[in-house]
């Protein structure tokens, strides 16, 4: 991972950024598979395909967007502690939510679970035209992993109790370093339309994603539209995974899927604690 990010290090430093700064930045890197339809990477996973669950679990509410092989995802590809094997199912719709609703979920299969076919639109059951024609243009086939590094693309937090925001705390150059990065990620670690782990990115980023997530899944659990407990500590939240939903979907540009977990909750497998934020700038 150090090696990788060697180009990032000296393009910090050619810009007079101090150091110390630049290797407190680089303390948070952190390990991230990319997921792409090419590419020479073993299969991990696919867009699409039969949806196929267990038969006590009800039909989701969002469409279904990816199928995971953790068998097939190396230990160290992440940092994150995911069971060893079994498949985690992804599902979401790439709308922004007016009332803090979670906008997808995920299931977890594990190994050697008896599973059935489901209807891939059962979610739609009111059958509108609009979103099914949105949900065909999903993507399709198989998803190819690449071990990649992930550094923030957000420099600033919000002031609690006031407006305005501010740098990284521990990190004064923090937007320069996100800069640095913008230029040099291409080089080191190209994205992919689905990221397991890593940073969470979208359009016009300048705070963390994951921090909105949370922030909104406080406020579902107040209204009684998502299940506590809770936490609005940023740093009790981890990012699972990202869908750049507008590099695939026509319509949807700019459109990009965060699901968030609990750390608590990942350490026990609850994939059923996860909440889905989406950012999308129509």
């Amino acid at each position: 991972m150090w090696d990788l990010l060697r180009p990032f290090r000296d393009e910090a430093i050619a810009r007079d950024i101090p150091v110390a700064d630049v290797e407190r930045w680089l303390g948070t890197a952190r390990p991230c598979a990319t997921l792409t339809r090419d590419g020479d990477g073993p299969v991990m996973g696919r867009f699409g395909g039969p949806l196929l669950l267990p038969a006590d679990v009800p039909d989701p509410a969002h469409p279904f967007v990816a199928s995971i092989d953790l068998a097939a995802l190396p230990a160290d590809a992440t940092d994150l502690p995911l069971p060893p094997d079994g498949h985690l199912l992804l599902f979401a719709f790439p709308e922004t939510a007016d009332d803090d609703d979670t906008m997808g979920s995920v299931v977890y299969v594990p190994a050697g679970t008896a599973v059935t076919e489901r209807d891939r639109n059962a979610w739609n059951s009111f059958d509108f035209e609009d979103e099914e024609a949105m949900f065909e243009a999903f993507p399709q086939g198989p998803l190819r992993a690449t071990a990649s590094v992930s550094l923030p693309y957000h420099h600033a937090v919000e002031f609690l109790g006031e407006s305005g925001s501010g740098p990284l705390p521990g990190h004064p150059r923090s937007e320069e370093l996100v800069e640095v990065w913008d230029s040099t990620q291409d080089a080191i670690a190209p994205a992919g339309p689905l990221q397991i782990g890593g940073y969470a990115w979208e359009e016009a980023i300048y705070t963390d994603p994951v921090a909105i997530a949370a922030f909104r899944a406080v406020k579902a659990a107040e209204a009684g539209r998502w299940d506590g407990p809770v936490s609005g500590d940023v740093s009790d939240w981890v990012l699972l995974a990202d869908w750049q939903a507008g590099m695939d979907v026509e319509g949807w540009e700019s459109a990009t899927v965060h699901w968030v977990i609990q750390r608590e909750d990942l350490a026990a497998w609850r994939f059923d604690r996860a909440f889905t934020s989406v950012f999308w700038n129509p």
